[in-house]
């Protein structure tokens, strides 16, 4: 379990939280865990299929590497539980839709978390806006970048299509608008060595788009 454990202080603090279970692929790690904060044994999970099944939880959070948020999503659904998930929501449109229709079926919350939309610095900056002292805005320009090279990053990232998680810089900008975005033009720059490029079949290291809005004239660029 890696940037999942940040969420378990925050979850075991909430006001009202309640019992908080584990899931972790490592028995070592999911032993740490339970002891660092106080977790019972049989709320600790090595099978995240198993953890599903427990009819104490309301809710479940994937934090899991980006090809699993869909199948883990869909399955917590069917469960009859609510879910959160990591960006990004999932890696097709169809995968998009299927979530969106499976939230409403079990007449459960689904949530992508979006971690950028609750930074202090965006919430100062949504402040301001709120407080009209951008005036009107006109245009809008966001970028979210990061070398995926670098070590530390999972195998997959590299080589991943920018906009497959493009939510980083592009969820702040539609949450400003306030509108929902009806098309895209975009715009793919340099170019990634040969083997990451085959990888997913896109050879772009950076791609700038453009998006409009309904019911509104403002134009957003976002970069990822």
């Amino acid at each position: 379990m890696g940037f999942g454990k940040e969420f378990i202080p925050i979850y075991q603090s909430h006001p009202n939280g309640g019992q908080i279970a584990i899931c972790s692929r490592t028995q070592s790690v999911l032993d740490d865990l339970a002891d660092q904060y106080q977790i019972p044994k049989e709320l600790c999970y090595t099978d995240w299929r198993e953890m599903i099944k427990n009819p104490d939880l309301d809710a479940i959070h994937v934090v899991t590497p980006v090809f699993e948020h869909y199948p883990m999503v869909m399955a917590s659904l069917r469960a009859g539980k609510h879910a959160a998930c990591t960006i990004p929501m999932a890696t097709t449109i169809q995968e998009c839709r299927d979530i969106v229709d499976a939230a409403k079926r079990a007449d459960k919350v689904y949530m992508m978390m979006e971690t950028a939309l609750y930074t202090r610095e965006y919430l100062y900056v949504k402040k301001l806006h709120r407080e009209g002292k951008f005036g009107k805005i006109q245009f809008i320009r966001s970028d979210h970048t990061q070398n995926m090279a670098m070590d530390g990053w999972p195998a997959y990232w590299q080589g991943f299509p920018p906009f497959l998680n493009g939510t980083h810089a592009l969820s702040p900008v539609i949450d400003l608008i306030g509108k929902r975005p009806l098309s895209v033009v975009a715009h793919g720059s340099g170019r990634l060595s040969e083997d990451r490029a085959k990888r997913y079949g896109l050879p772009f290291a950076g791609v700038t788009a453009t998006f409009n809005f309904e019911d509104t004239d403002v134009v957003a660029e976002s970069t990822r």
